[in-house]
C-alpha cells in the first residue's frame, strides 16, 4: 500500500504523514528531507548547482538512511546525522533551486522507489501523486493559506535560531519565491494529481487532518 502526500511548503505535510504513519503502522518516507540533504551535501561540498557533472558524481558517492531512534526518525549522510542541520534557512532557500536538477530527481525517484519496493508505506513531497508513484492506492494534496503556512515555518526557523519572532514577513515573501519555483520548475513540478483528495489545513489541527486521512484510508481499505 502507497499513499501519496504532496503540497507546498509548510503545509504540515511531513507532520501529517509522521502521524499517519503511526495510526496506520507503515512506514514513514520524509521524500522532503532527502532533497534537503542532497542539498546540504552540495553546500558542504561547494559544488556549483549548474555543474551537473560535478553533482552526478557527488550523488553517485552519498549515501542516505534513515534510522529510528528513540521512537524518532533521524536522517543520516554518509553516516553523519543531519537531522535538524538540514531544516536551517539557508537549506530552505537553496533546496528549490536543487529539486529542480533533473539528475537530482531522476535519482532521488529511483531511491524513493527502491525504499517503498514490497512495504506498506507513506511519502509526502511535492511530486509524490503525480511522477513517483501515479499509481499510488491512496493521494491527498495538503495545502493552507499563505499566512498559515508562514507561521508555521517561522515557528520552525525560530526553534533553530536562523530566524526572529518579528520577521513573519520576510518568511512570507522566501515562502512565496519558494511556491514559484516550486510550481514552475520544468522538471516534475508542485502539483495536484487529478485524482488526489484536497485537505485544506489552514484551521485543523495536526490531530484532525491525521484522522481525516486515517479514517478516509481505512474506509477505502474496508470496501477493498
Amino acid at each position: 500500500m502507497i499513499v501519496a502526500i504532496d503540497g507546498p511548503a509548510a503545509s504540515g505535510k511531513s507532520t501529517a504523514a509522521i502521524g499517519v504513519a503511526k495510526a496506520l503502522n507503515i512506514t514513514h518516507i520524509d521524500t522532503g528531507a532527502m532533497y534537503r540533504a542532497v542539498t546540504f551535501g552540495l553546500i558542504k561540498n561547494q559544488i556549483n548547482f549548474k555543474n551537473v557533472e560535478a553533482v552526478e558524481a557527488y550523488l553517485n558517492t552519498l549515501e542516505l538512511k534513515f534510522s529510528i531512534k528513540e521512537k524518532n526518525t533521524t536522517l543520516k549522510l554518509d553516516n553523519t546525522d543531519i537531522t535538524e542541520k538540514i531544516r536551517s534557512n539557508k537549506i530552505n532557500k537553496n533546496v528549490s533551486e536543487v529539486s529542480a536538477i533533473k539528475i537530482v530527481r531522476e535519482f532521488m525517484v529511483k531511491i524513493q522507489r527502491e525504499m517503498a519496493k514490497g512495504t506498506d508505506c507513506i511519502l509526502e513531497g511535492r511530486d509524490i501523486g503525480t511522477v513517483v508513484f501515479p499509481n499510488a492506492d491512496y493521494k491527498f494534496f495538503i495545502t493552507a493559506n499563505e499566512k498559515s503556512r508562514a507561521e508555521r515555518r517561522l515557528m520552525d526557523l525560530v526553534s533553530v535560531g536562523d530566524k526572529k519572532v518579528s520577521e513573519l514577513d520576510v518568511v512570507l515573501d522566501e515562502l512565496r519565491v519558494r511556491d514559484y519555483k516550486d510550481s514552475m520548475r520544468d522538471y516534475s513540478p508542485l502539483k495536484k494529481a487529478e485524482d488526489a483528495l484536497i485537505i485544506d489545513t489552514t484551521h485543523l489541527t495536526i490531530n484532525k487532518v491525521v484522522e481525516k486521512i486515517v479514517n478516509i484510508v481505512n474506509q477505502k481499505r474496508t470496501l477493498v
